[in-house]
């Protein structure tokens, strides 16, 4: 992985040497890019869509009334390594760390290093969702949690499908977007070889992230019976017109991948050059309504703290 934006930019035959004063912000939250990622990037082009996913900026400086470190009201959560956000399901932060670091990442200022947990410490989280009837879904998070090993995953997992009214296992990642060789035998044994019903949702913002190793990756998700959906962030300057995200949803679904959400920017601190407003955001679902079928349309919502559930935008289509 590139963690050295000079090397990044040199990689792709980019001068680095206006990008000084960017750089600068990697002291905010660290670079980390894989090598395949960067792989579907435009040499030259220093407005690449993917490489400004990932590139320190220095609008990251910028203080911006109502983007704060903590954006869904998550660190108080009072169960280490857990976030019980919703009544029916529960997040399992599995592991903190990431293949890649999005510069929009609304973690970007969680304190995983306080909800790390040793194997031999998860018997507390597995009591509790033993012990709530109200929950049938495990949703694996972090971070990502593809991070975390096969066999501890194989292990988690069995231990979850034991519990009798947890009924689907769900996994948020990006890891394959950006390394599609993480999709290996051994993952598919622990995901797809319990009672469980497997669910992965990747994390794909624009049309040029998808090539023919990704798909190959899903082909072999879909193989094992997994159900496998996508959920984006609507981006300023990256995925913010109508065409982007008709590309976006055309390349998915060509993929096999079917589209769920499209989220609302969260307004975590360091990332305000990405927002898009909601009036822009209604504009564009629209167009993107007229343009695909229903079954290719995600979604759009936003997250709000401490609320039950995503909420959808109103796209004020009817008076």
């Amino acid at each position: 992985a590139f963690t050295d934006p000079d090397k990044l930019l040199n990689y792709l035959d980019i001068d680095a040497a206006p990008f000084q004063a960017d750089i600068a912000a990697r002291k905010l939250f660290p670079m980390r890019v894989p090598k395949p990622f960067v792989d579907r990037m435009q040499r030259g082009d220093p407005y690449d869509p993917l490489l400004q996913q990932v590139l320190p900026l220095r609008q990251e400086f910028l203080a911006k009334q109502g983007f704060v470190a903590d954006p869904l009201l998550e660190q108080s959560q009072t169960m280490k390594g857990m976030l019980h956000k919703y009544q029916s399901r529960v997040l399992l932060l599995v592991r903190g760390g990431c293949a890649v670091n999005c510069r929009y990442c609304f973690r970007r200022h969680f304190p995983y290093q306080d909800n790390h947990l040793a194997k031999q410490e998860w018997q507390p989280v597995l009591q509790q969702i033993a012990d709530d009837k109200h929950i049938n879904e495990v949703i694996y998070s972090g971070g990502d949690p593809l991070m975390a090993k096969d066999d501890f995953l194989l292990w988690l997992t069995e231990q979850i499908s034991q519990i009798s009214h947890v009924k689907r296992l769900r996994v948020h990642t990006r890891l394959p977007v950006v390394i599609p060789t993480r999709i290996t035998n051994a993952m598919l044994q622990w995901l797809s070889g319990t009672r469980l019903k497997p669910v992965v949702v990747l994390h794909i913002n624009h049309a040029q992230e998808v090539d023919s190793s990704l798909a190959d990756a899903v082909a072999r998700l879909k193989h094992a019976g997994v159900l496998v959906l996508n959920q984006g962030v609507l981006l300023k300057g990256i995925n913010d017109t109508v065409e982007a995200q008709v590309a976006l949803n055309e390349a998915v679904y060509d993929a096999d991948i079917l589209p769920y959400y499209l989220h609302m920017l969260d307004k975590v601190a360091g990332a305000s050059h990405f927002e898009v407003t909601e009036a822009q955001a209604r504009k564009i679902q629209e167009g993107v309504i007229k343009r695909l079928p229903g079954f290719l349309v995600p979604k759009l919502v936003r997250e709000i703290g401490n609320q039950p559930g995503k909420t959808p935008v109103d796209l004020h289509l009817h008076p």
